[in-house]
């Protein structure tokens, strides 16, 4: 890291002051340009015709009917494909138009370009299928039954992006590892421990619930280039994929920067770039898709449903001892949402921050018939911190400890690794549950209420990314980055550090996305890893400046008006250009990763005749490092928390017996408002961190303990424990009712 010319104090002032976002003056007023607003004079709308069977074969398809509507282009199935075309992140299982079946209620049979949005769907449902219903698996226990239906029988002959694909017990596994901890003689601990506990949990498939639905608009050049608009968070990935899919060279594919209206993880896998892509080459124009909340719903990837069993041995004191977990996802129809090697969510299992020497951890996704799994803001922490933080407190309260006290004694601390045997940097597990100690003595339970805690680990995700900084004589800075900013706002966390790292007027510092023809590669948002690497990468892109301005004009600046003196005489013959690079891409014992802690506390009032609650505090403690923008910062706890509230107390989507989905518009799927949220109380932590200026993550981590934290609050209102969420009156008041 560049040694700054401003004193530790000064960064501190610099960055304690909030920020105005960069672009947030355009998203107010309504300037910013997102994908679905796209636009040419001769451009063309799509529309599908999906499949009303969760597993079918295609026996015969008529599009006489669709081609004959008034303002209709083209009409595509498979037949007119190359044979074999299909996408995804890790694993391609995903075809562009579905071939010889279908697996999912929502599968996409055949794709019409039209004049008007209204002419597409109106020949979309004209398009004549025969389909021939086979037997639908629905749910895990009859997907992984010895006689299931297999529903990818070619699934061997998928490309795979990895290099060795994980193991699959059955035909319909998607993915599976297997992680061991310790002397791995589980048994024999078992036998001779003084207590052992094991507890089963189910969670819900749940919605991203982004504002923006999902988007596409392609185009393609008189010089042949492609050139895509699209919503998706990894743009370079989209790049490789479209290139790898339609067999077009990477040299003639641009993916275009655009903004993106929320992400929360579930814009990682976007489909509509390819049959996009086929209906411009055959029709010569333009053509544009915009999802409605029906297709997301339907059809677009959600949280993996999870079927989760844990078992610990604890001594007589409350330590524990050894942990056995089988963790089931339900995949859905497609594994291509996962970029995992081992095609589970996330890593698979979460970082549970607790110290327990032997560990055995089994974690497998299958293939089902329904609606595919993906990623969704911090994948698989929901599920399975939901499990261990309920299976703790049931723990705790049998052996007649405090909850809290359980956990402090059992954190994991430096030096330790975590149950799946990350090695943490400076962990301040212990730190965190201390501060809520410390509120709890100072604010008694209320009477009449429950109150539960929870405790949650995420960690700062890696990978390698580059910036180019461009100096002009009139002393400003342009900064073009590959990675999108989908409402984190790291192009301000970016234009503060480099403003901070230069000791210059921010305003100087102009931050914007480039194409993935102008930028430099970049793994794209997610995985918390943004603020980490970009803003180490722009730090080096200082030194860059820093240095060749000195090399240029033999001196060196110290403060905003001599940056400018010497900026105007070193660029005066040309500007200078420059490119920092950062690379965190893997972690080992030497080089941990930093781990973010964050603790919740509810109060909660629940009606026993009703089942009805009330959430009367909510508490959260937040390990933090160096904030760069405050307000951005706190919006960041904020939404997550937000985002947490409405995954434990409202959104689910229950799939009936036929494969479908049955919360088929925002009426149906609740997502929270204003009314629903609880007060707020926030502590944070100081600790310390590797990213720029000691800065830590914090996008994915205030969702995660929600669910847990309430459910444990209710238990200790009302004696009822819940093993499934969202926590629902009806499931509370059933729970009392026995």
């Amino acid at each position: 890291m560049t040694t700054t010319t401003a004193d530790s104090a000064t960064i501190a002032e610099r960055f304690a002051s909030n920020d105005v976002r960069i672009e947030g003056r355009d998203k107010v007023s309504g300037k910013t340009q997102y994908t679905a607003d796209m636009s040419a004079p001769d451009m063309l709308w799509a529309a599908f015709t999906v499949s009303p069977f969760a597993h079918a074969r295609i026996v015969s398809i008529d599009t006489t009917a669709a081609k004959a509507v008034p303002g209709v282009v083209a009409v595509l199935t498979s037949a007119d494909l190359p044979p074999g075309k299909r996408s995804g992140r890790m694993i391609y299982d995903i075809p562009v138009l579905a071939y010889d079946k279908v697996v999912f209620i929502g599968d996409r049979v055949a794709a019409i370009a039209a004049e008007t949005r209204e002419a597409a769907e109106a020949a979309a449902r004209l398009v004549e299928v025969e389909y021939e219903e086979l037997p639908a698996v629905t749910d895990i226990a009859s997907a992984l039954a010895p006689d299931a239906p297999v529903i990818h029988p070619d699934r061997d002959s998928y490309f795979y992006a990895g290099k060795t694909p994980p193991p699959r017990p059955h035909p319909n596994t998607q993915g599976s590892a297997r992680i061991t901890k310790g002397s791995g003689d589980l048994d024999a601990i078992f036998a001779q421990a003084a207590h052992v506990y094991e507890h089963h949990f189910t969670t819900p498939r749940q919605h991203a619930g982004y504002m923006e639905p999902h988007a596409t608009f392609v185009w393609i050049d008189p010089a042949g280039v492609v050139h895509v608009y699209t919503p998706n968070k990894q743009p370079f990935s989209v790049h490789r994929w479209l290139s790898n899919v339609i067999d077009v060279p990477p040299e003639n594919i641009v993916v275009e920067p655009c903004a993106i209206g929320g992400d929360f993880g579930g814009k990682g896998l976007t489909i509509d770039e390819f049959v996009c892509y086929y209906l411009a080459k055959a029709t010569g124009r333009p053509v544009k898709y915009v999802w409605t909340y029906l297709n997301e719903l339907q059809a677009s990837s959600v949280r993996h449903a999870a079927d989760i069993t844990l078992k610990t041995a604890v001594d007589a004191n409350g330590k524990f001892l050894a942990h056995h977990s089988i963790v089931i996802y339900d995949g859905g129809a497609y594994a291509a949402g996962k970029p995992a090697p081992t095609l589970l969510p996330g890593g698979g299992y979460s970082t549970v921050p607790y110290h327990i020497p032997d560990a055995l951890l089994e974690v497998s996704s299958v293939y089902t018939n329904t609606i595919p799994g993906a990623h969704v803001r911090a994948p698989a922490d929901v599920q399975i911190f939901f499990a261990w933080e309920s299976h703790i407190d049931i723990i705790a309260r049998d052996l007649g400890i405090d909850a809290l006290e359980l956990r402090m004694l059992n954190v994991v601390r430096e030096g330790e690794a975590s149950l799946s045997n990350e090695h943490l940097y400076k962990p301040q597990g212990l730190a965190v549950l201390d501060a809520v100690k410390r509120d709890f003595e100072a604010r008694p339970k209320p009477p009449g209420m429950g109150r539960g805690v929870a405790l949650v680990c995420r960690h700062t995700g890696g990978g390698k990314t580059a910036i180019d900084a461009t100096l002009s004589a009139d002393g400003t800075i342009e900064v073009v980055c590959g990675v999108p900013d989908q409402g984190s706002g790291i192009f301000t966390a970016v234009r503060r550090i480099m403003g901070t790292t230069l000791g210059i007027d921010d305003a100087r510092i102009h931050v914007r996305r480039g194409s993935t023809q102008e930028a430099k590669n970049d793994p794209g948002s997610g995985g918390s890893r943004v603020t980490h690497i970009v803003g180490r990468a722009a730090i080096v892109a200082c030194d860059a400046l820093v240095a060749e301005i000195k090399h240029r004009t033999g001196d060196v600046f110290d403060d905003d008006a001599s940056f400018a003196r010497l900026a105007a005489q070193a660029a005066r013959d040309g500007a200078i250009a420059v490119t920092g690079e950062f690379d965190a891409s893997s972690h080992d014992e030497a080089h941990p990763a930093d781990f973010s802690f964050s603790a919740f506390a509810f109060d909660v009032a629940v009606d026993r005749e009703t089942g009805a609650f009330r959430l009367a505090d909510a508490l959260l403690v937040a390990d933090v490092g160096r904030i760069i923008n405050p307000i951005g910062h706190q919006g960041q706890l904020d939404g997550g928390f937000v985002y947490g509230i409405g995954s434990s107390t409202m959104e689910e989507m229950p799939v009936d017996e036929s494969g479908k989905v049955t919360t088929l518009s925002l009426g149906e799927y609740k997502v929270p408002t204003m009314m629903d949220l609880p007060p707020l109380r926030t502590i944070l932590v100081e600790a310390p961190a590797q990213g720029p200026y000691g800065a830590k993550m914090a996008g994915e981590l205030s969702n995660s303990g929600v669910a847990p934290g309430i459910a444990n609050a209710i238990f200790d209102a009302v004696g009822v424990r819940l093993f499934a969420f969202p926590i629902t009156s009806e499931r509370i008041y059933e729970a009392l009712a026995g």
